[in-house]
């Protein structure tokens, strides 16, 4: 008689999770979402809030003399008074004025040029060694020709402004055009879009993030060239306070004049960057972490 003997059955490990066995698992954070709890806000502002403290610090120990440079607490009230008596609301007006004129000549003229030396080579053949010269010539030192031409009304301040705009913008519209995938092109071609159709859905769109960049660029020259411009045969405006202060060693009206032109510059960069964030919604970017 033969006994059949099973296999022995292997034995099978305990499937129940245990302490500090592998199976314990543990919630895995991302890196980004491990961030200090401190708000943005704050620590944007941080630094400039520091920044005035060590400011109003040296001034009340005397290591800034106040004829050298103004205390923060005197600045704002000499910009209280210029506001209560409406000198700076009305230079802040004239000086906005010049800008957007100048702004928008230097708008149309930069990206005309820009479309027409990226889109067609013979453009390209016309324009483009043109405006690269001239880029190159200083725009502040066509003040005294640009007087000259126009006389020394507001005709050369838009037009140092105009000028100063021109060049960044067409550089980057331009690069953003000769930027586009040629895949994108061949794409469109293949899908039996025209030369218009091309332009209007493949160039553009693809050359409006270059276009956005040109803008924020043109916007900090377009301050800058106001700055000369009021500086030099002006009656009006915030350049035109700045001239009467430096007259009268009034470096409390020349912080100011200089704060306004800073504030109007950050207020028109965040307008360019929300403008950028609406109409590039489509393009996915890193936001830093």
């Amino acid at each position: 008689m033969s006994i059949s003997h099973a296999p022995p059955t292997p034995a099978t490990p305990d499937m129940s999770p245990t302490e500090g066995s592998p199976l314990d698992l543990q919630p895995l954070v991302p890196a980004s979402s491990r961030r200090a709890r401190v708000p943005r806000w704050l620590r944007r502002t941080s630094g400039p809030v520091l920044l005035l403290v060590l400011w109003q610090l040296l001034s009340s120990g005397g290591v800034l003399p106040s004829d050298v440079l103004a205390s923060p607490g005197r600045i704002a009230r000499v910009a209280a008074d210029l506001v209560a008596d409406g000198s700076l609301p009305a230079a802040m007006g004239t000086s906005l004025r010049r800008v957007a004129a100048g702004l928008l000549l230097g708008l149309l003229v930069g990206t005309g040029l820009a479309l027409l030396s990226g889109l067609f080579r013979i453009g390209e053949d016309l324009v483009d060694a043109p405006v690269q010269m001239l880029r190159t010539v200083p725009f502040v030192g066509l003040i005294p020709l640009f007087i000259i031409w126009f006389g020394i009304g507001e005709a050369p301040k838009v037009a140092i402004i105009t000028l100063g705009v021109t060049f960044p913008l067409y550089l980057n519209v331009y690069a953003g055009i000769r930027g586009v995938d040629a895949q994108l092109i061949e794409a469109g071609e293949s899908l039996g879009l025209s030369r218009r159709g091309l332009v209007r859905h493949v160039v553009l769109p693809g050359a409006l993030p270059g276009a956005m960049t040109g803008l924020r660029y043109s916007l900090g020259i377009a301050w800058l060239a106001l700055v000369f411009a009021e500086q030099v045969n002006a009656d009006s405006g915030i350049g035109f306070l700045m001239v009467q202060a430096r007259d009268f060693l009034r470096t409390d009206v020349i912080v100011v004049c200089l704060v306004v032109y800073a504030f109007l510059g950050l207020l028109a960069d965040f307008i360019v960057r929300s403008l950028e964030r609406l109409l590039l919604q489509w393009r996915p970017t890193f936001t830093g972490r």
